[in-house]
């Protein structure tokens, strides 16, 4: 019996690694209280609809959203922990994947580690609390686009309507308002041949982006104990 266990929790654990190693997503039960935490990093560049280089580290938005729905879905999932180190990304995947970590019944904490930069803002916002390490980073700049643009009006109404949509998003998951995300935006004193903002850890707070200074232990205990309210209600 001892072995037949042994055996079951190493082949757990094997498909846990699997799992971490393929989509960056794990279960964290084996707590005091038994319960089920899923972990959902974003890690690298977030993939849009074209696969990047194979020597980019990137979170696939196609793999996050059917699990997204499922964690949803599923009776033994309590609260959903998200680690973010990202440098943006596509914008309609980073969007489509904040908007589905919003629309979440169950408790919701990300934790932005290195950094949370451009369309990574959003999703660090899109949980019900959301804390930063000290070090952590978050840039904030208007939205980019790639490829050939036609320098017609029409391109310019598009560029303002994704822009529009990125900062109502933000402004709404989060205590900033519109003018001080637009000014931080558009800031032209700090970042080199660029505009927009970055914002160190404790900054990130008190302009409102994020709620609060902490790392792993308080994000956990934090997460811990909306379940627990939100069991008792």
């Amino acid at each position: 019996m001892m072995e037949e266990r042994k055996r079951e929790k190493l082949e757990t654990e094997e498909k846990q690694d699997e799992r971490i190693k393929e989509t960056g997503q794990a279960e964290l039960s084996d707590n005091e209280r038994m319960e089920d935490i899923h972990l959902i990093s974003i890690i690298g560049e977030i993939e849009g609809h074209e696969n990047l280089s194979n020597n980019s580290k990137t979170t696939k938005y196609d793999h996050i959203l059917p699990s997204l729905a499922a964690i949803e879905d599923s009776k033994d999932i309590n609260g959903v922990l998200v680690l973010l180190n990202t440098m943006g990304g596509d914008v309609e995947a980073g969007l489509a994947i904040a908007e589905m970590i919003a629309s979440l019944s169950k408790p919701t904490v990300s934790l932005v580690l290195g950094g949370s930069h451009s369309i990574g803002v959003p999703i660090a916002v899109s949980t019900d609390y959301s804390f930063i390490v000290p070090t952590g980073t978050m840039v904030i700049h208007p939205v980019r686009m790639n490829g050939t643009v036609i320098g017609i009006p029409q391109t310019f109404e598009y560029f303002k309507l994704i822009q529009d949509r990125i900062t109502s998003f933000v402004c709404s998951h989060c205590r900033a308002n519109k003018e001080t995300y637009e000014r931080l935006m558009t800031e032209t004193g700090i970042l080199t041949k660029d505009v927009g903002t970055i914002l160190v850890g404790e900054d990130a707070v008190k302009y409102g982006i994020i709620d609060e200074v902490g790392g792993i232990d308080r994000a956990i205990a934090r997460l811990h104990e909306m379940i627990q309210k939100g069991s008792e209600t």
